[in-house]
């Protein structure tokens, strides 16, 4: 949406030293696709006698060959690396049971999930060395591919890039392809920046942060993933620090996206390309015919976090393959167009939000509870991306232009490229809570531990006024 003359004459202008794109060629066309898939195994508890879904996660330290053959030191949920599938319905209730084991703070949020603020997992809701956190609530929200990640303030990038990651998959009932690791496939898409012995390098860079020269699906280093039927659902998150990448096939062949962040599409959308930024998700369903390869990859985009080829996953198609029904022509309900009661309008700097950087004590938006509202985005420096918890948005338009048709769905993280306006029509939930806040913020993290993040609050409608905009806790800005 930008082009590189304009990126150019923005370096220059802010004497800017993207040192974390130097370097950043890509990996096109190096890899051999040795390394089978990794599939996150599948956490889904049934109820216990009361109804309770109880989930046991554990942040530990651990050791995982990440490149293979050289052994690293990283961190994972339940394991060593990233973290269990957890999955639930509309209506179950859930209660996690989140058990630091780390030597230091930490959290765990629950990104696209719609719950009391209380149960967030932000930089509020603390879990200290060899204490257990123990959120609970009912899911409330459709079907949708949401994932879980820390959220401590400032150190945010860190415990990501270590490994601290999961999905966590709200199921549906619609005919598309459902049998997890068969042919319906989480894909975490992270890059990353190795020493010469494979451990991982934390060097933050410049502008960005860390802007990696290898690939990681799963945690698998150059993964093939052996096709069984005619089609599959992939289930995309962009669970990288900052890269944003531009996805499809090397052939260019046609595939259909079915859903995004915050759930399905009214229809499916026929695609070759999608970009996708830190923290969204897209599902996608492709066809595959039997004896064949195909490689997904990201081609290098126009903006500055998007930089390189990168070749992604080798599939290759059994001789025969199982049946697949056709896709539905109808996923979800149109959703009503709804009044907007409010416009709010944030200008993102280069790591602050509305000249100010974040303050765990200041409350800076107070929203009445059920409010529907526009959020215009105005970016007036390089790239970022904006993550609204608890809500689910719909983009309006991008510079005053309707966004691509596969970006039409629910959502609550968006791409905003460096001088553009993205307007937001915002719909938030019914939980009130005066005086525990969620989050908006940038979801590049070196920008969100920068303090580009701003706190609200949801409250009973006719309180606006009279809620404090103040948290009785020490600050913690910047």
């Amino acid at each position: 949406m930008r082009r590189r003359s304009f990126l150019i004459l923005t370096a220059f202008a802010a004497a800017l030293t993207l040192t974390g794109c130097e370097g950043v060629q890509g990996n096109a066309g190096a890899l051999a696709f040795t390394n089978p898939l990794h599939i996150p195994p599948v956490l889904d508890p049934a109820p216990g006698p009361d109804g309770v879904k109880r989930f046991g996660l554990r942040l530990q330290e651990g050791t995982a060959e990440l490149l293979p053959g050289k052994p690293a030191s990283t961190w994972g949920i339940n394991g060593d690396y990233l973290g269990p599938t957890l999955r639930a319905k509309r209506g179950d209730r859930v209660a996690m049971a989140v058990t630091n084991s780390l030597n230091e703070a930490s959290t765990l949020h629950w990104h696209g999930m719609r719950l009391p603020a209380a149960m967030d997992g932000g930089p509020h809701q603390m879990i200290q060395p060899g204490q257990t956190w123990s959120p609970e609530w009912i899911v409330d929200q459709p079907a949708a591919t949401t994932w879980y990640h820390p959220h401590p303030h400032g150190q945010t990038a860190r415990h990501v890039y270590r490994g601290l990651a999961g999905m966590f998959l709200i199921d549906d009932d619609v005919a598309l392809p459902r049998t997890y690791g068969t042919d319906d496939i989480p894909l975490i898409i992270q890059d990353k920046k190795f020493t010469p012995d494979g451990r991982l390098d934390e060097k933050s860079g410049g502008t960005f942060g860390i802007l990696g020269d290898q690939i990681l699906v799963n945690g698998t280093y150059a993964p093939f993933f052996q096709v069984t039927s005619q089609r599959v659902r992939f289930r995309v998150l962009n669970g990288s620090n900052a890269h944003v990448y531009n996805i499809g096939f090397t052939d260019d062949r046609t595939f259909h996206v079915v859903a995004g962040d915050g759930g399905l599409l009214e229809k499916p959308v026929a695609a070759q390309r999608f970009r996708i930024s830190p923290g969204e998700r897209v599902e996608i369903v492709a066809g595959f015919q039997p004896g064949e390869q195909a490689l997904l990859k990201s081609f290098e985009g126009d903006s500055d976090v998007e930089s390189g080829d990168f070749d992604l996953i080798k599939f290759t198609a059994a001789g025969q393959l199982t049946p697949s029904p056709e896709l539905p022509a109808k996923l979800a309900s149109p959703t009503p167009a709804s009044q907007p009661t409010k416009t709010r309008t944030f200008k993102l700097g280069g790591s602050n939000i509305n000249g100010r950087d974040m303050d765990m004590t200041r409350i800076d938006e107070v929203v009445a509870a059920g409010a529907h509202e526009i959020w215009e985005l105005n970016n007036t420096t390089f790239a970022h991306n904006f993550h609204i918890h608890e809500v689910a948005f719909r983009v309006l338009d991008i510079d005053g232009e309707a966004p691509p048709e596969y970006m039409r769905g629910p959502k609550d993280t968006v791409f905003v490229p460096g001088k553009t306006k993205v307007r937001l029509a915002v719909e938030f939930g019914r939980h009130t809570d005066p005086k525990t806040p969620y989050m908006y913020h940038c979801h590049i993290l070196k920008h969100e531990d920068q303090g580009m993040m701003g706190q609200f609050v949801i409250v009973k409608p006719g309180t606006e006024d009279s809620t404090s905009r103040t948290l009785p806790m020490t600050g913690h800005g910047h």
